[in-house]
């Protein structure tokens, strides 16, 4: 039997799909990294551009260099207002088509467990930027609970239904990033929890958000109706629900930060 992929290749699905929780999530990085304005930036697997745009709405860089495999998610990325300072290209993350030492920051926002060689794609962010630069990246503890849609993921797999995770999962966990930026011989490493709540007007919003997502979406389509129903109020037995009826859900990610050596 062939395993599901995970595969984005609809930009403005992806971004009803994760674009609030890229942004809830890459704000507080971001605040954490506390860069000095006027840098050259790369944003490695940019996708949709959510957080490209989030970086120059907050970091006043000079140059961002956006990069991703999908041209759907770049085609997406270049129709934002607020990301026309940065030019988007397809590239992967583990062969960047840029020159060494041509950047004073990189970073990986929600990406690097979807680089099937996690070290060769940090060993890359390195090589593209200057001695003194930072290379940094946040993602979902997949692995721990930490993804946004852990809930309906856990009853899935307690119905014996086992969405897919991204292919390098692992090296998500704080330990494995530790092990990754020191490996890449980086200095100055630092690492934190990123934990944020999104709070949707009821259980029907969050859930229509989950079936967009394409490790939840084939699976459930293929369920039979009262599978269906039964998953749902397992889901919603799960979530905190208001006076109002509004539900909220929290992620946690981890995030890591170094300096190349000077």
């Amino acid at each position: 039997m062939v395993e599901p992929q995970i595969r984005y290749d609809d930009g403005a699905t992806y971004e009803r799909y994760m674009g609030d929780w890229t942004r809830l999530a890459g704000a507080v990085f971001l605040d954490w990294l506390n860069p000095a304005p006027g840098l050259q930036w790369i944003d490695i697997g940019c996708g949709t551009g959510a957080f490209t745009e989030l970086l120059i709405e907050r970091c006043a860089p000079a140059e961002v260099q956006g990069v991703d495999p999908s041209d759907a998610q770049l085609a997406f990325a270049r129709t934002r207002p607020g990301a026309r300072l940065a030019q988007f290209q397809q590239g992967g993350a583990e062969a960047l088509p840029f020159a060494e030492r041509r950047f004073d920051a990189a970073v990986m926002a929600l990406v690097i467990f979807f680089v099937p060689d996690p070290a060769k794609g940090v060993a890359e962010m390195v090589r593209v930027v200057r001695p003194g630069g930072t290379i940094a990246a946040y993602a979902w503890d997949m692995l721990g609970g930490g993804f946004p849609h852990e809930p309906i993921q856990v009853e899935m797999r307690a119905m014996g239904r086992n969405p897919p995770l991204p292919p390098s999962s692992s090296a998500a966990r704080m330990e494995a990033l530790r092990n990754l930026w020191t490996g890449a011989g980086l200095d100055a490493i630092e690492t934190r929890e990123i934990i944020v709540e999104r709070t949707f007007d009821a259980f029907d919003d969050f859930w229509k958000i989950c079936l967009l997502g394409a490790s939840i979406r084939p699976i459930v389509a293929n369920m039979d109706s009262a599978d269906v129903e039964s998953l749902k109020a397992r889901v919603r037995a799960r979530l905190p629900v208001d006076a109002t009826g509004r539900v909220t859900c929290s992620a946690r990610a981890n995030a890591i930060k170094g300096r190349v050596p000077k």
